[in-house]
């Protein structure tokens, strides 16, 4: 780390929505005994009007490629688009720089790479930040597990109407968490829609269904029905800081972890279950 005092960041997608919730989140979120974490670096687009100007609560003057003075960051946050992770996947590889990954809809091609450069760093790939999704990932599984094939899975998903993929990527991890459990076979059995005459429910379908509209920052339920009862399980994120909050959390495990000579690939739950070995 570059000082004692602070972890420094490069953030892919500094400008997009999230980029502007990470940077705001810097200023209240506390590493304890006076450490801080800043944005010292931004990557963007090259389109992006942005690129090489100052920009308010960043260190360096924002840019599309990798820069000098870039490699003094401890940890990268991508924020970005398919095309922004490969750009930070890249930077991450120069001097082996942890990296989390919290964009969606990305390609198994984005899975090799990572896993390459996992051979050097640690790396988490998150769908979701939020410190009470991945609690409900956890709630979820284990009512799957319990629950059992007597009750039948389904899944809504709300979002903001600018949101660019669907079904979400939290839903997505949702039900690889269910499929975990119940073997559902998603490639073959995820419904994504209905129409017209369906036919009757099969016992092996998960569906997910995907509504857009409004400032939604992110709602989940999932449904387990039952003969004569159903349990729901819900996350409702009422402001985006809550994935602000929680991306700034696990860069720091990141880095905590890189001082240990750590690298692979991790998850949110082991940065919740390993967050007091930090600072």
């Amino acid at each position: 780390m570059t000082s004692s005092e602070e972890i420094r960041v490069c953030l892919v997608g500094a400008t997009g929505r999230m980029g502007a919730e990470v940077i705001k989140a810097c200023d209240e979120y506390s590493l304890g005994s006076g450490r801080k974490v800043v944005i010292y670096a931004g990557l963007v687009d090259e389109g992006d009007p942005h690129v090489g100007t100052s920009f308010c609560g960043i260190t360096l003057p924002l840019a599309a490629t990798w820069e000098e003075g870039f490699e003094q960051c401890d940890v990268i946050i991508d924020f970005s688009s398919p095309e922004g992770t490969l750009r930070a996947i890249a930077g991450a590889k120069r001097k082996g720089t942890p990296l989390l990954v919290c964009t969606t809809g990305l390609s198994v091609e984005h899975d090799k790479q990572l896993l390459l450069l996992a051979g050097d760093a640690p790396v988490i790939r998150a769908s979701n930040t939020s410190v009470g999704v991945n609690v409900m990932l956890e709630l979820v599984r284990e009512a799957a597990g319990m629950l059992g094939e007597d009750f039948d899975v389904e899944m809504v998903e709300v979002h903001h109407r600018y949101k660019q993929d669907a079904p979400s990527g939290t839903a997505l991890s949702l039900a690889s968490a269910i499929d975990e459990v119940r073997g559902f076979k998603l490639e073959e059995n995820l419904v994504t829609g209905r129409f017209g005459r369906t036919g009757e429910r099969r016992k092996d379908e998960l569906a997910v269904m995907s509504l857009r509209g409004g400032d939604v920052a992110g709602d989940h339920t999932v449904f387990f029905f039952g003969n004569g009862e159903r349990i729901e399980i819900t996350h409702r994120a009422t402001s985006r800081s809550v994935f602000a909050l929680g991306a700034l959390r696990a860069a720091c495990w990141l880095v905590e972890q890189n001082k240990k000579g750590a690298s692979g690939i991790f998850t949110m739950k082991d940065v919740l279950l390993g967050s007091a070995d930090i600072g």
